[in-house]
Order: structure tokens, then C-alpha cells, then sequence
């Protein structure tokens, strides 16, 4: 169990949610109020106000932030300045001769660094690891020099070959600090010691392009709470789900790209474990986007590379993720075929919906769940919003979906929410019957602060089982954050033939790494239950590109166990294997988890303030299947464990609300999850 109250946070789009555990009283608070845009940090100092009677002895504060995420999309980062080998200044813009349009020959692509930033320097390693020309200090303080004229602030050194000896870039890194008059200088070999440049030189150049973002407001969110109590430590989640120090989230910013989405399927994978669910589906919805994730066996999906954008892939390891634009802020409109379309456009919380009124004209999935009665306009969710304007939201409706397609405001509400279904749909099916998996066997866990409005919908579309919905699902991100485990990986390319593999530098490789691991695990303050380490090879048959991912829970390594654990997981994924070809390790990944203490999940019942199994419900006029009709509403904090509700009904919450479809019915479990499924 926890033994210290701990504070998870996830500034989002649109809401920053704080989830407090009080380890003294063992009660849970959650809080929403609106992310400010220009000034993230007052967002989190306004939310923790709000606990300022609960917070006592705050151990930690637990960050999942999406700071990374929008300085790539808006593109917002910093002037980054790139020093590599000569001839390979053009690596970044050339990346896969890929394009942003599959079909044709178009298309635009401006890379982070611009071409007068990418400086060329006489230097060279050779595959093989051998330093045939090294580093001249001069040049480096030259190129320096001159990069600093252009107003570069974070300067990334990528040599080639750097994977196979980091000897180079090491030495050009410590002479750029001797001139360079900040901190924010990087080499891809400590980022990413391996093959593929293309990959060691987009990931290397993003951390360069996020440190001074990142950088500065954690140390101002560090300040804030360092104010409040000296002792309190900062972790923050990354991509992979795991937490880190924020001293080393400030140096390697690219391990926090998908730090927030990252953290609610780590709550979710959290919840579904202790309620025995292995095959979840999480959906996550907020003002922006709606993210998709899944959780199968127990595990959850990992992907070694992603692209957050066209060009700008990061190689490091994270959480599978697919994101569309259909949150509640996504902006219904006309295609220029006519055609009603959802996002990806969003109001986000400035100006936000229309019924903010906060100046914006266009309608959105919010406003038509609002039109349509699903959403009590006199409790919105979040703090900073007193009242939601309906009439705004209907005039907004009618000018732009209404009136074009000839309908009914209630008509064009309803058909904004099913279209917005759909796409959401869409997305649930990519990541799982286009996987090979079967809809029936997954339970989906949606959350966000719009995501049990539509999970009803979504799981008679697709064919799931049931939705789980938890406690709090407006704030799973944040408690997500509560429930992380530390967690860091490291890789190295051993580039080698099995049959011709040296096993005993192997295993000595995999212990440096190892050590490397435990001292990073240091950094945190507070100790963890128990440590436990994973290794993963990359491997192939040689003439193969991709490569499949084998692991090995015994040390030291050996020869015949890899051979044996590769041909089992190759027969696997394509049921075969190919006789008397050389198979080929090209990377070594080793894994460590420092498993935090268990969170008592019965603390989130015990946080309600139940009324009885019978509780009263009130009554608001809903617009189902064509008609207003009088539905009742309960209130999420007076509903025991074992009531049953029967659709259609609402159930309301400070952080969302739920909608129980007709033919649906909704009971609450013993951790406190709302599960909804069919009425048979």
C-alpha cells in the first residue's frame, strides 16, 4: 500500500486533472479546472489549491504532461542547431524518401532543423567501431560559434556510425560545452546507440527541440511545489508509462512525447488488472482528440517507433497509441462534398465549445451533447465555466449543420453524435479486428471527460463485450500517474551473427546496461517494492529488414536459449520457420521496473457518499430515437456497489457524465466500475 499522500497531474487540451491520495485519512479527491494555454504551471498551482486542506504531507506530485506533444504539432520548439559528419547534413530531410501523401508524386516537408542550422564537420567512424578521422576541437568551437549567431539554443551532435563508438561525439560534446552557455547540449549515441541514422538523428534532433520547452516548466512546476514543501519529489510519466526523475525528463524530453495519453491506459491497465479483465480496449476522450489503446493478456501494446507527426519520427520505446480528432471540442462541419465531418479541427478549451461562450461560432460534439439533454448545462464539468449556453449551441448548429443539410437542430445534433460515433468506431476496430483480434472477447474502458457519453454506442458498433467505466473517469490520466511504476530502458546495436556471437560480451554488455539502469534509478527518492529486470533482443534472419522482438526473463544469456526462444516467437507471429538460414541479433534492449507500492482500489468506493441501493433519481428531458423523453438521472456518488440501473438513464459525476443507451444496463461493481452491457 501507498504510505504517502501523492498528487497525479495531466494538463490536457482542454482540462488539467489533478488525483489525490490522502495516505493519512486513505481518501481519494479529484479536481478539473481549465488548462491555461500560455501558463500550464498556474493550471497546476490553481488545482492544488483546491486541495490545500488534503494535502498535508505531499511525498510526491506525479506529472503526465502533453507539453512535448504540442510543441511538435504546433511546431513551437526551440532553435535547434545539428552538428554532423560531412556529407550527411541532408539525413533529417531526406529521412525514408518517404512523402506526406502516399499516392503521388507531392508533397512538403520542413524538418525541425533548418538546413543553415545543420552544420557538417570533418570527422569519421567506421562500422566496425574504428575511429579513422577524430574530431578536430577547433572545427567543433567554429561550427559552435556560428550556430550561436543564428540564435540556436539547444545544439545536438550526430555523427555517423556513432552506435558502433560514441568516442567522436563524446569529445565534441564536452568541447561545445565549453563555449555553448546553457545545458541543453545532447549526442545521439546517449540517446539512441543504434543502427538506422536516419532514426539516431530524428530522435536525437526532437529531445534538442524539446529540452528548452520541457525543461523550463518542470523546473517551474518543481519551484511551485518545492515552495510548498521541501520534501516533496517530482516524477514525471513517460511515453513508455513508466516515471522518471524530472532531472532526467528535462534530459531525454523525447522519452515524454506521449506522456499524458500514456498515463490513463496505464491507469486503465491498472483498474482492468484488479477487477479481472486481461482484454481491455481503453478509450480515452477529451476536448482534442479521442485515443485509442489496447491491453491484451494482461499487457499492454508497445511500439518501438513512432511518428508524431509526418517526418518527425522518435525511436524509444512506448505506449501504442491511436489518435483521431474527435473529442468533445472537435468542430462539426461540411465537406466541400457536403458531406457532415467531425474534426479534426478543435475549439480545445480557448475558445472551446460554443456554449463556453468564450467567442467561438462553430459547433462541436459537446455542444451537440448538450442540444440533445445528455449534459446538465448547469453542472459542467471543470472548474472556471458556471453555466452552459444551450440557445448558443442550437443558433450554432442550425447556421452550420441544420440549415445546409435541410434537417432538424435536434435532427443535425443527434447527427453530429453519431457521426462522431462512427469515426470513433473506426478507430476501436483499427487497433483490433485489423490486429486479429475479436471485439467479443475485449471489454472497453472508456474515460476522459467525454468518453462514457458515447461508450454505449461504441460497444453495440464495434461488438464489445461490455465497457467498464471507472471511478473517475475524467481524471484517469491523472490517477494513471498514482498508480505508474518507474521504469527505464536502454538499448545498444550488437549487429552480430548468433553462430558467430561472442555470448560472454553479450552478457557483459547486458550488465553494463543493467548497471547503467540501477543508477538511474537512484535519482528517485522514494523507494520502490521491488525491481525486476526484462532483456529483449531485436532479431532476424539475415536479408530480413524488420526485425521481431524476442525476450528472455533468465541471466546470463545463452546461445541455444536465444536460438530456441527466436524460432518459438518467429513460428508464432508466422507460423513458420526458415531452415539453414544465419539468424541475426542487430539490438539488445534491457528493461528495468522499479514496482511501486499497490494502490487499494476500494478506496475509490469508499470515497463516495452512497445513499442506499435505492436511491431516487431525478428526471431531465433527453432527445432519444426522435423524441424528447423523460429520463432519469442519478448522481454517481449515491450508487452503491450492487445496484443495477436500466437504460435509458444518466448518471452524473463532477469530473463526467454517463449515458446509458436504451437496451442497455449498468451495475456497479465492488471498485466501484460502472459496467455496462447488454439488458438480456
Amino acid at each position: 500500500m501507498l504510505t504517502e499522500t501523492v498528487v497525479g497531474v495531466d494538463v490536457g487540451g482542454t482540462y488539467t486533472d489533478l488525483f489525490l491520495y490522502d495516505a493519512v485519512n486513505e481518501t481519494c479527491r479529484v479536481v478539473k479546472v481549465v488548462t491555461d494555454h500560455e501558463a500550464q504551471a498556474e493550471g497546476v498551482e490553481r488545482g492544488l489549491e483546491s486541495f490545500k486542506a488534503s494535502l498535508g504531507n505531499l511525498g510526491s506530485m506525479i506529472h503526465g504532461t502533453t507539453v512535448g506533444t504540442n510543441a511538435l504539432l504546433q511546431r513551437t520548439g526551440a532553435r535547434v542547431g545539428l552538428i554532423t559528419t560531412k556529407g550527411f547534413r541532408d539525413v533529417l530531410e531526406m529521412r525514408r524518401r518517404d512523402r506526406p501523401h502516399t499516392w503521388g508524386l507531392w508533397g512538403h516537408f520542413d524538418p525541425i532543423v533548418p538546413r543553415y542550422c545543420r552544420k557538417e564537420v570533418q570527422e569519421r567512424t567506421l562500422a566496425d567501431g574504428t575511429v579513422m578521422d577524430p574530431v578536430n576541437p577547433s572545427e567543433i568551437k567554429s561550427v559552435a560559434r556560428a550556430l550561436l549567431e543564428h540564435g540556436v539554443e539547444s545544439v545536438v551532435v550526430f555523427f555517423i556510425n556513432s552506435y558502433a563508438n560514441h568516442q567522436n561525439e563524446k569529445r565534441a560534446a564536452e568541447v561545445l560545452r565549453t563555449v555553448w552557455p546553457n545545458d541543453y547540449v545532447s549526442t545521439s549515441s546517449e540517446l539512441l546507440p543504434e543502427i538506422r541514422e536516419y532514426e539516431r538523428a530524428s530522435t536525437a534532433a526532437i529531445n534538442a527541440y524539446l529540452q528548452p520547452v520541457l525543461g523550463p516548466y518542470l523546473n517551474e512546476i518543481e519551484t511551485k511545489i518545492q515552495a510548498r514543501d521541501s520534501g516533496t519529489e517530482l516524477l514525471i510519466v513517460q511515453s513508455n508509462g513508466g516515471l522518471t526523475s524530472a532531472a532526467m525528463a528535462c534530459r531525454e524530453a523525447v522519452r515524454t512525447t506521449l506522456s499524458g495519453p500514456a498515463a490513463g491506459v496505464i491507469g486503465a491497465a491498472y483498474i482492468a488488472h484488479q477487477s479481472g479483465y486481461d482484454n481491455v480496449i481503453t478509450s480515452d476522450m477529451g476536448g482534442t482528440s479521442f485515443d485509442v489503446s489496447l491491453i491484451a493478456n494482461g499487457s499492454t501494446s508497445m511500439v518501438a517507433e513512432t511518428s508524431i507527426d509526418f517526418g518527425m519520427v522518435t525511436r524509444s520505446p512506448m505506449i501504442e497509441i491511436v489518435t483521431i480528432g474527435a473529442g468533445g471540442g472537435s468542430i462539426a462541419h461540411l465537406g466541400p462534398d457536403g458531406i457532415l465531418e467531425i474534426g479534426p479541427e478543435s475549439a480545445g478549451s480557448e475558445p472551446g465549445p460554443v456554449c463556453y461562450g468564450k467567442g467561438n461560432t462553430k459547433p462541436t460534439v459537446t455542444d451537440a451533447n448538450l442540444v440533445l439533454g445528455r449534459i446538465n448545462p448547469l453542472a459542467p464539468i471543470g472548474k472556471g465555466i458556471a453555466e452552459l449556453d444551450v440557445n448558443a449551441a442550437k443558433r450554432a448548429i442550425e447556421l452550420h449543420i441544420a440549415g445546409p443539410l435541410n434537417l432538424g437542430v435536434m435532427e443535425a445534433s443527434d447527427a453530429i453524435v453519431r457521426v462522431a460515433n462512427s469515426k470513433m468506431a473506426g478507430a476501436i476496430r483499427l487497433l483490433s479486428i485489423e490486429r486479429g483480434y475479436q471485439p467479443e472477447s475485449f471489454v472497453l474502458m472508456p474515460f476522459g471527460g467525454g468518453g462514457a457519453l458515447h461508450a454505449g454506442a461504441l460497444i453495440q458498433d464495434v461488438g464489445l463485450s461490455k465497457a467498464v467505466i471507472p471511478r473517475y473517469p475524467g481524471a484517469m490520466s491523472a490517477f494513471g500517474c498514482v498508480v505508474a511504476d518507474i521504469r527505464f530502458d536502454r538499448v545498444k546495436t550488437i549487429n552480430a551473427l548468433l553462430e558467430e556471437l561472442d555470448i560472454r560480451l553479450l552478457n557483459e554488455e547486458a550488465q553494463r546496461l543493467q548497471n547503467e539502469l540501477f543508477e538511474s534509478l537512484e535519482t528517485s527518492k522514494r523507494s520502490v517494492k521491488e525491481v525486476s529486470v526484462c532483456l529483449e533482443l531485436d532479431m532476424n534472419y539475415v536479408g530480413q529488414t524488420h526485425t521481431i522482438t524476442v525476450r528472455l526473463s533468465e541471466q546470463p544469456i545463452n546461445a541455444e536459449r536465444v536460438r530456441s526462444r527466436f524460432e518459438d516467437t518467429y513460428q508464432r507471429i508466422y507460423s513458420t520457420i526458415l531452415e539453414d538460414i544465419p539468424i541475426r541479433i542487430l539490438n539488445l534492449r534491457i528493461i528495468l521496473v522499479g514496482k511501486r507500492p499497490d494502490f487499494d482500489l476500494s478506496l475509490l468506493v469508499r470515497s463516495a457518499s452512497p445513499l442506499g441501493k435505492t436511491a431516487g433519481a431525478a428526471t431531465r428531458d433527453m432527445w432519444v430515437e426522435g423524441s424528447w423523453q423523460p429520463t432519469p438521472v442519478y448522481q454517481r456518488d449515491h450508487l452503491e456497489p450492487g445496484v443495477v440501473i436500466v437504460g435509458p438513464c444518466l448518471i452524473e459525476q463532477a469530473d463526467s457524465t454517463v449515458l446509458v443507451d436504451e437496451k442497455l444496463k449498468g451495475s456497479i461493481d465492488s471498485y466501484g466500475n460502472l459496467i455496462m452491457e447488454l439488458d438480456s
